[in-house]
């Protein structure tokens, strides 16, 4: 089976797509920030290699064997308060790893026949709360946000879309809120409901986009898999089978 290359492969997301590739008998190099991170005891197919952004290294022979890279890598957006250093950071972990991998694969002689990126729903306008574009679906083609994760978005994209000038297919995958048990927004959303109290977003009347993390797994396999696939994707639920409860 091909090799798959995972930068922020040790996030939750990560982590998740590395278990759901090894079981479909993928192998599997994480890329990652410290020595640390290397498996205390190996797991079959499964490797780390070290990088670091900003001095702008990478494992040479992990580029060369990799067959997909899934780029995952950046700041949490929800992890901090957003000062204006923390604006930068979110920004400049996401076009700072892209321009690496992008000038990477230019630079080392390697096989990757895709590279399929994270990005994120914060590229689309809000939906008003009432008026004639209140159940306006968005698009693909919809331009960003002017606001700041619309332009974190457009930056990242951009910072990304080199790869595609290398001849390399490139997929863009756009989501919200990712739920699981392990970590993320799902587990301080039910802090409160031991004690009989669910916890509401805002006034509870807004629009919140959320995926189930083993159907954004799926997702990004299908979009290694699919030759068809290509820029930014939205992949249809009857593609994608049922998913555990999620309680």
């Amino acid at each position: 089976m091909p090799t798959v290359l995972i930068s922020g492969g040790s996030g939750l997301i990560g982590k998740a797509l590395t278990r759901a590739l090894l079981a479909q008998g993928y192998s599997v190099i994480v890329l990652s920030r410290r020595a640390a991170q290397l498996l205390p005891q190996p797991i079959e197919n499964l490797r780390f290699a070290i990088w670091d952004v900003k001095k702008g290294t990478i494992d040479r022979q992990a580029f060369m064997e990799a067959d997909y890279i899934v780029h995952l890598a950046g700041a949490g957006v929800a992890d901090k308060r957003w000062t204006q250093g923390r604006k930068a950071e979110i920004v400049q972990s996401r076009t700072e790893s892209s321009a690496l991998i992008a000038t990477q694969l230019e630079k080392i002689p390697n096989r990757v026949k895709a590279v399929v990126s994270a990005s994120a729903i914060g590229w689309y306008l809000p939906t008003p709360k009432s008026g004639p574009d209140h159940d306006l679906a968005r698009s693909e083609d919809d331009p960003p946000d002017p606001g700041f994760l619309g332009e974190a978005c457009r930056l990242w994209e951009r910072s990304i879309d080199i790869v595609s000038l290398s001849g390399k297919r490139l997929v863009k995958i756009r989501t919200g809120i990712v739920l699981s048990n392990e970590g993320g927004a799902l587990p301080a959303f039910k802090k409160s409901i031991p004690f009989g109290i669910a916890a509401i977003l805002g006034n509870g009347k807004q629009i919140v986009s959320w995926i189930h993390i083993e159907d954004l797994c799926r997702i990004y396999i299908e979009a290694i898999q699919n030759e068809q696939l290509s820029g930014v994707c939205i992949m249809r639920s009857r593609q994608i089978p049922p998913t555990t409860n999620l309680w």
